[in-house]
C-alpha cells in the first residue's frame, strides 16, 4: 500500500521546498491561520509550471462557514476557471446549507464549472451534522474522487473510531484523506492506529519554515 503525503502550502517557496523533501502531493492555500483560503492567481501560475508532483488548489473565497451567498458563488466559479484555464487538475472546495448539510444545488453548480477537474470536498464534511450521510451523497458525483476529514474533531485521533468507519464503509467509494495535527514526529504512530494510505497535513515532512 503507498502512502500518499498530501502537504498543505501557502506560497511557491514551500511548495517546491516541500516536493524536495518528498511530498507526494501539495494542496495551495493562503491564509493556514483561517484553515485555508483560495491563493493569488500568480501564485497557482508559478506552481502550475513549476511543480512536479500533483498540485490541488483551494477554492474558498471567505473565513468562517461554508454558506456561500450568490457573489461569492459567482467568485468560486471564476476562481475555478482560473484554475482550469492553468492546467491545474484538481481543487478543493466545500459547500454546505444552513442546515449543515451538503449544499446540492450550489455544490452541483460548481461541479458544472469545474468539468473535467477532480474535486476533494473538505472539512467542510466535518461541520455536517451527520458525517456518514453527507459522505454518502458525495460519492454519487464522479468528479468528487476525494473527501479531507478529521472526523469532526480538531486532532485526527479525538474520534478514531468514527474515523476508522468511515474508511471501512467508504474506502471503495471514494479517496478518504486523513488530517487534523498530522506531522512528521506523531505520523507513524498514526498510521499504525489507521493503517491507511492518505494523509494530509503542514508539518506532515516537517517544519517547511524552519528547514528552508
Amino acid at each position: 500500500m503507498r502512502i500518499i503525503k498530501e502537504v498543505c502550502v501557502e506560497t511557491c517557496r514551500e511548495a517546491l521546498f516541500a516536493e524536495r523533501l518528498g511530498a507526494d502531493r501539495i494542496e495551495l492555500c493562503s491564509s493556514l491561520e483561517q484553515d485555508g483560503l483560495t491563493p493569488k492567481r500568480k501564485t497557482i501560475k508559478i506552481l502550475s509550471k513549476e511543480l512536479t508532483i500533483p498540485l490541488k488548489v483551494m477554492i474558498r473565497p471567505r473565513p468562517g462557514n461554508f454558506n456561500y451567498n450568490e457573489t461569492e458563488l459567482v467568485q468560486m466559479e471564476s476562481d475555478i476557471l482560473f484554475c482550469k484555464s492553468q492546467g491545474i487538475k484538481e481543487v478543493v472546495l466545500g459547500v454546505l446549507n444552513e442546515k449543515h448539510c451538503v449544499d446540492l444545488i450550489s455544490l452541483e453548480r460548481l461541479l458544472h464549472f469545474s468539468s473535467p477537474m477532480k474535486i476533494t470536498f473538505h472539512k467542510a464534511i466535518d461541520e455536517t451534522v451527520n458525517i456518514l450521510e453527507e459522505i454518502e451523497k458525495l460519492v454519487n458525483y464522479k468528479n468528487i474522487t476525494s473527501i479531507l476529514t478529521s472526523g469532526k474533531g480538531k486532532f485526527v485521533l479525538d474520534n478514531k473510531d468514527l474515523l476508522i468507519k468511515i474508511i471501512e464503509q467508504f474506502k471503495n467509494k471514494i479517496n478518504i484523506i486523513l488530517a487534523g495535527g498530522i506531522a512528521k514526529n506523531n505520523f507513524e504512530y498514526i498510521h499504525n492506529v489507521f493503517q491507511w494510505n492518505e494523509y494530509h497535513g503542514r508539518r506532515i515532512i516537517g517544519n517547511l519554515i524552519d528547514q528552508q
